[in-house]
């Protein structure tokens, strides 16, 4: 790899970190590039952007890298954020992970490696890559508690053909240990969570600063007010916590999310679990990968959650970017705005963003 330029998105986790490390052990000029991309301070006056890049300049002068700031603030605005809040807008439940890597991860970032000459960006994403005759396929991590290629599955051929994921074949313990063994600083960081390049954040603080909120009515499906909620943007259906519905005259039990009315700004709730299973959904903006099946219908797995178990569909392309997937077995609170993500094996087939659920 001896000449070859491969610039490393750096975040400031061990991730990344050891990404770049074992990049340059395999002889690539690597170059360490941290995206800002929230300009705000966290919840406790932090701001975890300069924490994050004190640590990105620290791993880099240890492993002898040279490395770059950008400002990708208004991208993530305009492409992320703000699709982020009209899905919010609309009652559903918008995953910004997703949109952050397609719009921003391996766009921007993947312009700006390549205008300083790179050959190939790399991430610390559990995943890995397959490239076999002009195709690019996305492949399962090998650690499969920690696997992220749902969070990829909007990319495209031309965003995938350059990009390598140097830990997709690792334990997350391996790369701490790697982490640890070389000295670098982010061995024990801990892992970060919340919305992507936001953080941790009190979520319904943090959205009435950008939503206003209108308290309304909790309400049986046989419109019996049960209690008060507080902004129905604030709940996803299945939810169970924060409800705060108690001394309820004549019910027992706990209570779940069902369903909501946007419009006429109800939650509706229920005892009844089982009003949360669906059989199917129907996904738009399906992106394929490496390209769309020559079969129109076809059996596969799919998760519609980060982490969730896989599960067996049948499939049926109704549209070029329009799938209708249904269920062996009914499953929980599928919630519109999270995306569906394909899988054949370790293979992942790409996915769509959930439009409608079929109950």
């Amino acid at each position: 790899m001896e000449n070859k330029t491969v610039v490393v998105g750096m975040s400031g986790g061990v991730d990344s970190s050891v990404s770049a490390l074992l990049l340059k052990e395999q002889g690539y000029k690597v170059v360490g590039l941290f995206m800002k991309n929230w300009d705000e301070r966290d919840d406790r006056g932090n701001c975890s952007a300069e924490n994050d890049y004190d640590d990105v300049r620290r791993v880099c002068n240890k492993i002898g890298i040279p490395y770059y700031t950008v400002n990708f603030t208004k991208e993530y605005m305009d492409n992320v954020f703000d699709s982020f809040l009209e899905d919010y807008k609309k009652g559903r439940t918008p995953n910004p992970d997703v949109l952050c890597n397609r719009e921003i991860k391996f766009k921007p970032f993947l312009n700006f490696a390549k205008s300083i000459g790179a050959d190939y960006i790399a991430t610390g994403h559990y995943a890995r890559i397959k490239h076999c005759d002009n195709n690019h396929y996305l492949l399962r991590a090998v650690d499969e508690n920690k696997d992220q290629t749902y969070f990829l599955n909007q990319l495209s051929q031309t965003q995938l053909q350059d990009v390598l994921f140097p830990i997709g074949h690792l334990l997350k313990s391996q790369v701490r240990q790697i982490a640890k063994d070389n000295g670098l600083i982010t061995a024990d960081k801990k892992d970060s969570t919340g919305i992507c390049f936001i953080g941790e954040r009190k979520f319904r603080d943090f959205l009435k600063s950008f939503i206003p909120a209108q308290k309304g009515q909790l309400r049986t499906l046989d419109n019996k007010i049960v209690g008060q909620h507080e902004g129905s943007m604030y709940y996803t259906i299945g939810q169970r916590k924060g409800l705060n519905i108690g001394g309820v005259s004549g019910e027992e039990g706990r209570w779940f999310v069902i369903k909501k009315d946007i419009v006429n700004n109800i939650v509706y709730v229920s005892h009844n679990e089982d009003l949360l299973l669906s059989n199917g959904l129907i996904a738009t903006n399906f992106n394929f990968i490496p390209c769309t099946p020559k079969n129109l219908k076809f059996r596969c797995q799919a998760r519609y959650r980060h982490r969730q178990p896989l599960f067996d569909v049948s499939v049926e392309i109704i549209d070029k970017d329009k799938v209708k997937v249904i269920f062996d077995n009914p499953q929980r609170a599928v919630n519109e705005g999270q995306f569906v993500v394909l899988y054949q094996n370790e293979f992942c087939l790409g996915g769509g963003y959930i439009e409608s659920v079929i109950n």
